[in-house]
Parts: structure tokens; sequence; C-alpha cells
């Protein structure tokens, strides 16, 4: 599985369609990916696993999500007020 993960990463070019959220506006698609990722990467660290598996959901969030929110989340966290549950 990890190869196949890796193989993805590194053809990695842009956010595929996730049938969860077919509409234009992909603001709920980025808010999930993020939180996806950081409980993605909260979960392996628990497990002593090897986080580069959630990778992927960086990445999208990151083509997805406008830089100053994720600048903003990421203060959030931070500082523990983020609203999300992680």
């Amino acid at each position: 599985m990890a190869e196949s993960v890796q193989t993805k990463l590194e053809n990695y070019t842009t956010a595929p369609f996730d049938s969860r959220f077919p509409n234009q506006n992909q603001t709920r698609n980025c808010w999930q990916n993020y939180l996806d990722f950081h409980r993605c990467e909260k979960a392996m660290n628990a497990k002593g696993g090897d986080p580069y598996v959630c990778q992927w959901y960086k990445r999208v969030y990151k083509s997805l999500c406008p830089i100053s929110w994720v600048t903003s989340w990421d203060e959030r966290m931070e500082e523990g007020t983020f609203p999300g549950k992680i």
C-alpha cells in the first residue's frame, strides 16, 4: 500500500474529483482534507507509524485551500483555539 501512495504522490498534479463534494464550491472539500491530514498525522504518530501516508491529504488541501486560510488555521492550532475536531 505504501508504494501505491508514494506513486500517487509522485504523480500528483491537482486534487482529484471527490464524490462527497460534487458542487463547484470546494470550500468543504478544502476543510475536510485539512482535518483529515491532521487526524491522520495524529493517528500515525500515536501508533508509531509512518506519517508519510498522510501527505496525500496535505497535497490536496494545499491545492484547494487559499494560503491565508491554511495560515490562519495553523496559527489557531498552535494557540489551541482551532474549531475543528482533530
